[in-house]
């Protein structure tokens, strides 16, 4: 079985415990999530590979990582994540990809990534829920980081860490690759 047979069998399997473990019908989480309910039914049967949107607005929506989401392996309370199991979630032909290197829930989902943005590449993010924060570390380049419509700057060694509930974008309008690590803290379903 492939990677990706994995994570798609590990996302149907997971999707549809958290959903029942929330109490949550096939509408309700498709209402919560702002996805359909036939993508949702797609999902758990293991018939579609979502996009990394999807799933984060899923895992938003359960209130959980999106590495509870992909976990396939229940394991020690100390988990060490091998570089060649970390999970590629989003690339483009130019070579600019995002990796999820680690998450646990930490008392909500909590997401460490590793980002590669080629020149003149973004990344569009939808807003997250009330509460998420994201903390970003730029190791090469410089990331223009745009939350709310307003762009900032931030050069490599340089820190950032914002507020996610609403709309932000991750690129780069340099002339090298862009480098960064980001975390993601999102808070508890209630």
């Amino acid at each position: 079985m492939s990677d990706l047979d994995l994570l798609t069998q590990s996302l149907a399997r997971n999707v549809k415990r958290w959903r029942t473990e929330r109490g949550f019908t096939l509408d309700t989480l498709a209402a919560r999530a702002g996805v359909s309910r036939g993508m949702l039914i797609q999902i758990e049967q293991a018939r579609t590979n979502p996009s990394l949107g999807t799933v984060v607005k899923i895992g938003d929506a359960l209130g959980i990582s999106v590495t509870t989401l992909l976990d396939y392996e229940q394991g020690p309370k100390v988990r060490i994540v091998p570089a060649d199991q970390a999970v590629r979630l989003w690339h483009t032909e130019a070579g600019s990809y995002n990796r999820l290197l680690a998450g646990t829930e930490a008392p909500g989902p909590l997401e460490m990534w590793d980002w590669h943005l080629m020149p003149g590449e973004a990344s569009d993010s939808d807003p997250h829920p009330s509460g998420t924060v994201e903390l970003v570390h730029v190791t090469a380049g410089e990331l223009t980081l745009t939350v709310d419509g307003t762009e900032y700057r931030v050069p490599a060694g340089a820190s950032a860490s914002f507020g996610a509930d609403t709309p932000h974008t991750y690129g780069n309008d340099g002339d090298v690759p862009a480098e960064l690590v980001m975390t993601v803290s999102v808070p508890p379903v209630r």
